[in-house]
């Protein structure tokens, strides 16, 4: 997925606002923050094949390290309890760590079989959504528009920033969502060089943050 894990991070910041929806952007995109720099070093694996699901040419050979059952879960672990020692706060550690592992969860419901469970081991699960992009499209506009109306319930504009700089979030996710679809990328270096692009929208989601208030 992708439009769907910044869905989780705006629900998330819904239910528990203390924290800034940068830190839960950076939460719910922590294993795809993580996926590229392993790509890029060599230590994960994944190629294009075209063909391979209907919504995305990319092959996932191995990432056991950021996308393994046992090693999202740890993740989340490490990331709730970072948070927690800097701030103190155990409910804001506690969703930021469901943030987290909300990826899997994700990744489960819509990649094929090639989520492996532990490092080292060969039993590797996926639902398969992607397989048709009515559905993938259909699940994850739900979820966007799910998550946008509990964070437009509990949180205002400050400013016409904080309204235009919501809309253009928004456009810009649908859009790549939608680009997704088009022509298949050169290379898979060039797929985890674009990956790392993602925080951008950390540093996106913690601007915004500052431009929105929280209702009570």
């Amino acid at each position: 997925m992708f439009v769907g894990h910044f869905a989780a991070g705006l629900a998330c910041k819904a239910v528990e606002p203390r924290a800034n929806l940068g830190t839960y952007f950076a939460a719910a995109q922590f294993l795809d923050l993580l996926w590229p720099v392993l790509v890029l070093t060599g230590v994960e694996q994944v190629r294009i094949d075209p063909g391979n699901t209907a919504f995305t040419p990319l092959d996932f050979v191995s990432y056991p390290w950021s996308h393994s059952l046992v090693m999202a879960l740890l993740w989340a672990v490490l990331f709730g309890a970072l948070h927690f020692w800097r701030v103190r706060q155990i409910n804001v550690a506690l969703w930021l760590a469901i943030a987290v592992f909300s990826h899997w969860v994700l990744d489960w419901v819509s990649h094929r079989p090639d989520l492996p469970l532990m490092p080292g081991g060969t039993t590797r699960v996926g639902l398969g959504l992607w397989a048709s992009v009515p559905a993938t499209l259909a699940v994850e506009g739900m979820l966007l528009a799910g998550a946008l109306v509990l964070y437009l319930r509990r949180t205002g504009a400050a400013s016409r920033a904080g309204t235009w700089g919501l809309v253009a979030l928004v456009v810009v996710l649908v859009g790549i969502e939608l680009g997704n679809l088009g022509p298949v990328p050169p290379s898979a270096m060039a797929v985890a060089g674009a990956a790392l692009g993602l925080w951008l929208f950390v540093a996106w989601g913690a601007w915004l943050d500052r431009r929105r208030t929280v209702a009570d």
